[in-house]
């Protein structure tokens, strides 16, 4: 299944900023309910050839996560912390890839009301330099974020959520 809204990526050159933006056909609650629920996160973060190997997901401030992505012999683990949860509004996280130790981006995802009653995600990430952003950039985190969202309208499209 594809989606009918496009995952934009922005990343201004010379600066360690990333946005990306994706709209989907839900409700505000639901969707910050798919990014704060363990279960249902495992069900759709993440390209569709991995596994998603969940540790820990404790979504409220002060809370921490860390998962890997597994496919045969691969496998890549992901950890970070919760600064701030606000109920079906936003949240602020660390982020960091076990394969890149000190790499740190702050994360902040928001939730915004569309008409009909769907949904704006809003991702913005400050990395902590030019460099690693670009390896962030490079490591096709954008096709992974794409297809992690058309697993997101499937979800949210599903029973399982409702």
């Amino acid at each position: 299944m594809s989606s009918t809204h496009p995952t934009t990526v922005t990343a201004p050159p010379g600066t360690p900023f990333i946005e990306v933006v994706r709209d989907v056909d839900a409700p505000r609650p639901l969707v910050f309910r798919a990014f704060t629920d363990p279960t249902l996160v495992t069900q759709w973060l993440g390209p569709r050839r991995y596994e998603m190997v969940l540790d820990h997901w404790d979504a409220r401030t002060g809370g921490s996560w860390a998962y890997a992505h597994r496919a045969g012999d691969e496998e890549y683990g992901f950890f970070g912390t919760f600064h701030s949860v606000v109920p079906d509004t936003r949240a602020v996280q660390t982020f960091e890839f076990a394969g890149a130790p000190g790499h740190v981006s702050l994360d902040e995802v928001t939730f915004e009301d569309l008409p009909g009653g769907g949904t704006r995600i809003v991702t913005r990430s400050v990395h902590q330099s030019v460099e690693s952003r670009d390896a962030m950039v490079g490591s096709g985190m954008a096709d992974g974020m794409s297809e992690g969202y058309d697993r997101l309208d499937e979800l949210l499209a599903s029973d399982v959520v409702a």
